[in-house]
């Protein structure tokens, strides 16, 4: 499902017009991604739990070449599955 199909289904369980469901959703996705870059932990109970973690700078190996690099340290989002999705969906 692609952010279109999203909001389309979403206007349609909510009864709304596809630009308010539209707004909505785009309204959730900013602000779950302005909690993250601000370091905080978004968890939606029985849904799961978004988390922004610190990644290390390291050095790789190019596999084709057998070169080092450099890889800078930045942030990566993950997501911890809550048990009533993770229920839901083994159902």
């Amino acid at each position: 499902m692609n952010k279109t199909e999203l909001i389309n289904a979403v206007a349609k369980a909510a009864d709304l017009s596809r630009k308010d469901a539209d707004k909505a959703v785009t309204a959730l996705f900013d602000i779950v991604t302005d909690a993250l870059k601000n370091g905080d932990k978004v968890q939606i109970v029985g849904f799961g739990a978004f988390e922004a973690k610190e990644r290390a700078a390291r050095t790789a190996r190019n596999p084709r070449t057998g070169e080092e690099i450099e890889i800078p340290a930045s942030k990566a989002v993950s997501f911890k599955v809550g048990k009533a999705l993770k229920d839901e969906v083994n159902k």
